[in-house]
């Protein structure tokens, strides 16, 4: 029994290593989205589009979307916007229609969830008389920024065949689930896309505010069906020698979660979704980077196995409680040999995760989203935010297989002219 205790213990320490590893890592790439590179390059309107809402059952707020698309400073002969009301049963078709949307209506109830909805109005928007040189993908509770065509054309035009927006809430101040979304998008933002534009590597489709060049997912076709179809397609196109701009002022509302069930119940479909990707990715992405020396793919790569380092630091730090309790009751000398080079390694994580807390408040302060509020929910309750991703994760890895989509309702109706752009 004690010769296991010390082997457990061991590969505890080991677990332990690599993701302070993965912290460090994390680290050094966020100072990355400290600096933002100033983009005055003035780039004729040349891009057309095809803008894609994708929605189920999204009555109170489909027109929002459809109002803040058309009032977009972008010349309105060059995009169109188009609904595809997936397996809807409320008033989201009439809506849509009504507000002035080409409303596409699709019934199927074996292939159900966004990615089947969106490859099924692809094939639509690939056959009609007029062409596109781009779709971009909207979720039905989104609003956007006057000038996000504008800054989605400019990195077209630049060469990138695929450019994700800045994902914002538009009620970050709903509640302190709502809250610690937020803050945890508004990081992601800078540290995480930012950074990796600022160094040439790939950022990572966010699931909706994104374009993809037509001839591009022609191409390599859609095949993104599984819980997060972003993550998903952004694997595909790096495995292909691809890279994701990022548009930092192409701002996309999105809204967030209310209570904590509704926040548990999407961020675990997200995770099996991580789980089920990065099954099929993850060694893929590090033979393509091996290779062909690719940085960027084994970025990706590490990237989608986000879910199994999150429950490496649950493991690590369950354990060494229990090896302290353990340590207490015993008082074997044998327990506090080993007790104490797992202390050392969990106190230089935990001292980790403290400089996080405090450059993460600095970081966010960068695009002043900051209120006394959310200040307010970033001290005293996102670390219980952070807390709940580690059953979260465990669970969805343990259910990746099961991919049944778990539709998250909007009710939250916001004008764009609410929003502070």
């Amino acid at each position: 029994m004690i010769i296991i205790r010390h082997i457990i213990s061991f590969v505890i320490v080991i677990i332990s290593k690599i993701t302070f590893m993965y912290l460090i890592y994390q680290l050094i790439m966020s100072l990355m989205g400290i600096y933002m590179k100033k983009d005055e390059e003035e780039v004729k309107e040349k891009k057309s589009f095809a803008l894609l809402v994708a929605a189920h059952n999204e009555e109170k707020v489909i027109s929002d979307i459809i109002k803040s698309l058309k009032l977009m400073d972008y010349p309105k002969d060059k995009y169109d916007i188009f609904v595809v009301a997936d397996n809807c049963d409320d008033k989201t078709a009439k809506i849509a229609k009504d507000n002035g949307a080409i409303v596409y209506e699709r019934h199927d109830l074996k292939n159900q969830g966004k990615g089947y909805a969106m490859e099924w109005m692809f094939k639509k928007i690939f056959s009609m008389d007029k062409q596109y040189d781009s779709i971009a993908i909207f979720d039905a509770d989104n609003l956007v920024s006057k000038n996000f065509l504008n800054a989605m054309n400019k990195k077209l035009c630049q060469g990138y065949k695929v450019v994700q927006g800045y994902l914002d809430s538009k009620n970050p101040e709903d509640s302190w689930i709502t809250g610690c979304y937020s803050l945890a998008f508004w990081q992601n933002n800078r540290t995480v896309q930012l950074a990796k534009q600022n160094i040439g590597l790939s950022a990572q489709l966010g699931g909706t505010g994104f374009c993809i060049d037509i001839d591009t997912l022609k191409s390599l076709g859609w095949g993104a069906t599984c819980l997060t179809e972003d993550l998903e397609f952004t694997c595909k196109l790096v495995s292909k020698g691809e890279r994701v701009g990022w548009a930092h002022d192409a701002v996309i509302y999105d809204e967030k979660p209310l209570t904590l069930r509704q926040s548990w119940n999407q961020r675990k479909r997200w995770m099996k979704g991580f789980a089920d990707v990065s099954s099929r990715y993850f060694v893929k992405l590090i033979k393509y980077g091996v290779t062909h020396r690719s940085w960027t793919a084994i970025d990706c790569a590490i990237y989608s196995i986000q879910p199994y380092f999150t429950v490496a630091m649950g493991v690590t730090l369950i354990y060494s409680l229990y090896q302290g309790l353990v340590t207490i009751i015993t008082y074997d000398v044998m327990d506090i040999i080993n007790i104490k080079l797992n202390i050392a390694m969990i106190c230089m994580t935990t001292s980790m995760l403290f400089l996080y807390y405090i450059y993460y408040l600095f970081i966010m302060s960068l695009d002043k989203k900051l209120s006394c509020k959310m200040i307010f929910y970033y001290v005293v309750l996102y670390y219980f935010y952070l807390l709940t991703w580690m059953p979260i994760s465990f669970l969805g890895i343990i259910e990746k297989n099961n991919k049944e989509w778990c539709h998250t309702i909007h009710t939250r109706s916001v004008d764009i002219s609410e929003m502070d752009i």
